[in-house]
């Protein structure tokens, strides 16, 4: 699908449903004719969804109805439109990279489909817009019954862990980052390490913290106009970034970050974005 997000549709709810069109008018011509009809199809929507949903539920509703009167439209057999769970989109994150790259089934030389004997599962790191997951398949059981998710696939059972971090998506976290660098400064002038040295932009106060990731501090004017200036210090831009995390993990449990339970990590990993 071209462009951005169906959350991005926000204000033009009409505009989601048209942007999925050439997708599905490609898979048409994909699909057998004779079954079309009987081919489930669902839309999973991810964090930038999320986020919506929590700023304003009714425009979430209304770019969901667009987006499953524009799927109905189609010869397919439409299951609905839904918010998928951050365990959801990471595991079907790892059974896409694991599927495509044949370590959850092959077909042998025997001409048959079948479980491949000497292939390790890969992880899958997926850094998306709004969110970032992690998912790797553990050598030890998972200890919180929220990150642990079970599959059985081609008749090979898997128990992976899987989190999603809400907010580290890239857009997100660089308005963290903006948010961060705004109220370490005192004036409207911010200095951003992380942008070239010499660029500029300028962004107003309710721009810069219209998303449930950035909590504006009570004393900013919302039609405040703030000019961002690069210095592209990439020492100065590593540690403004680290400080969007809490690395300690405290005695309860092993952790990714800010307290997050995660098993050690084992394997390969595969990155997407």
């Amino acid at each position: 699908v071209a462009g951005p997000g169906i959350s991005s549709y926000a204000d033009d709810p009409a505009g989601a449903g048209a942007s999925l069109k050439p997708c599905l008018d490609r898979a048409m011509k994909i699909v057998p004719g004779e079954q079309q009809r009987e081919t489930p199809t669902y839309l999973g929507a991810t964090a930038g969804m999320r986020l919506l949903r929590e700023e304003n539920s009714t425009k979430a509703e209304q770019v969901f109805a667009e987006v499953s009167k524009a799927i109905g439209e189609y010869p397919v057999d439409f299951r609905g439109a839904r918010i998928l769970t951050g365990s959801e989109e990471g595991s079907f994150g790892w059974i896409t990279v694991n599927y495509l790259l044949g370590t959850l089934v092959k077909f042998s030389f025997a001409e048959k489909w079948e479980h491949p004997q000497d292939t390790e599962v890969l992880g899958a790191l997926d850094l998306g817009g709004a969110s970032t997951q992690i998912t790797f398949q553990p050598g030890v059981p998972v200890e919180d019954r929220n990150t642990s998710v079970f599959f059985q696939l081609y008749g090979t059972n898997y128990s992976l862990y899987s989190h999603s971090y809400l907010c580290y998506g890239q857009s997100q976290a660089l308005k963290m980052l903006l948010a961060a660098l705004h109220q370490a400064s005192s004036s409207a002038q911010i200095s951003h390490p992380c942008y070239p040295q010499g660029y500029q932009e300028n962004v107003t106060v309710a721009e810069l913290y219209d998303s449930p990731c950035v909590r504006a501090p009570s004393s900013a004017s919302p039609s405040l106009v703030l000019t961002v200036t690069g210095t592209g210090d990439p020492a100065a831009c590593g540690t403004a970034i680290q400080r969007l995390f809490n690395f300690s993990c405290g005695a309860q449990w092993p952790c990714g970050v800010n307290g997050v339970y995660q098993p050690p990590v084992r394997g390969q990993f595969f990155v997407s974005s």
